[in-house]
């Protein structure tokens, strides 16, 4: 392995991420906990800014153009747990297309820090309304 060989070469490049995001979508969309995200939206959008942004943050030869993380998801509800699943549906996604523990948890790790920008709802504070 080249030390300036990036996630984005050892997972395949495009069609590699492409193959990624496109597992990693029809996990969420089968996924009744978090679908209703995702019911007014343009897959194929989301598709395409999905793969952007996992090559850009995988070191690959592109730049994100999508809206910033806070943008993107404003007004969406989404929970920390939601977060949490999705996210897990990415690891698995990287998994099964035969990305390495080590590569999946820096793509996870990147993802982990836009979890304050995506999430709106943490779940102490779904408790605090629903004891108030």
């Amino acid at each position: 392995m080249s030390e300036d060989e990036t996630v984005f070469d050892r997972l395949g490049g495009h069609e590699a991420v492409e193959s990624v995001v496109n597992d990693f979508y029809d996990r969420v969309l089968d996924d009744e906990r978090v679908v209703h995200h995702f019911e007014d939206s343009n897959t194929t959008e989301l598709r395409a800014h999905q793969v952007q942004f996992i090559s850009a943050v995988t070191g690959g030869p592109v730049e994100y153009s999508g809206d910033d993380m806070r943008a993107a998801h404003s007004g969406m509800g989404i929970t920390d747990s939601e977060f949490t699943v999705v996210a897990g549906h990415l690891d698995t996604a990287l998994a099964e297309n035969g990305v390495s523990d080590e590569d999946r948890e820096r793509v996870l790790e990147t993802v982990e820090e836009l979890r304050p920008e995506i999430v709106e709802i943490t779940e102490s504070s779904e408790t605090g309304s629903a004891t108030s």
